[in-house]
């Protein structure tokens, strides 16, 4: 792919290409102009890239959980099956199932106890899913603020050259610089942008799981408050 500049102004030949008499610049020629600064905003977006990804398919994986996994554990501690009920939650690799073995570990003990225990479960397992997300949101603020510093440093340069040209300014002279201004700043929006939707995705999706980690830990409690037959 590239981008076609309507220009009369005459580029070095391995910085541009003609296609059909225009001049055309690839996006790797572009992201070259902006200088050093593209180093830190390229590694932003691929850790912006590992982060989402790497969050995104184990959050899935937690929330998919058996609609009857619930209903098995009830017919267990009703059958007095703890054992059973045990390696059943064992064997779910679930935030749900880790906190509701919790529970069943402490059954016998005054339920405050038993609730406050599954509580503290799940924030342990809250604070696994969140992880990276900081670092996401850390991107989607750093990325623009790395590109508007390269717009700086862009602006300064090209009046840098300005000043130092005497009276021969034109605008290949100037280009240098306004070319890392205007790059960086695209660059840094792009990767903010991308990054800030990603955490969004993924908090939207924890909030989710934690919704239904709550509703699995008190159906549990109740089966425990149920009145013995």
């Amino acid at each position: 792919m590239s981008i076609i500049l309507q220009a009369n102004v005459t580029t070095p030949a391995e910085e541009v290409t003609r296609e059909g008499g225009e001049l055309t610049l690839s996006y790797l020629d572009l992201a070259i102009k902006g200088g050093w600064v593209m180093i830190p905003i390229l590694l932003l977006s691929v850790l912006a890239i590992y982060i989402f990804t790497e969050r995104y398919f184990m959050i899935r994986k937690a929330s998919q959980t058996d609609s009857n996994f619930i209903n098995r554990i009830k017919d267990y501690i009703h059958d007095g099956k703890l054992d059973s009920a045990i390696t059943l939650c064992q064997s779910v690799d679930k935030p749900s199932a880790r906190m509701i073995e919790t529970g069943i570990n402490r059954i016998g003990k005054p339920l405050h106890d038993v609730n406050a225990a599954i509580e503290n479960i799940g924030k342990l397992e809250i604070y696994k899913l969140e992880k990276g997300l900081p670092v996401l949101a850390t991107v989607a603020g750093g990325a623009p603020m790395i590109g508007f510093l390269g717009t700086v440093m862009g602006m300064i340069q090209a009046f840098w050259d300005m000043a130092n040209s005497g009276n021969n300014i034109d605008v290949e002279l100037l280009s240098s610089g306004i070319y890392q201004a205007m790059v960086t700043t695209v660059a840094g929006l792009i990767v903010g942008i991308l990054a800030y939707f990603a955490y969004n995705v993924l908090v939207a999706k924890v909030e989710t799981l934690i919704y239904q980690m709550e509703a699995n830990s008190t159906e549990f409690m109740d089966l425990l408050n149920e009145p013995a037959n």
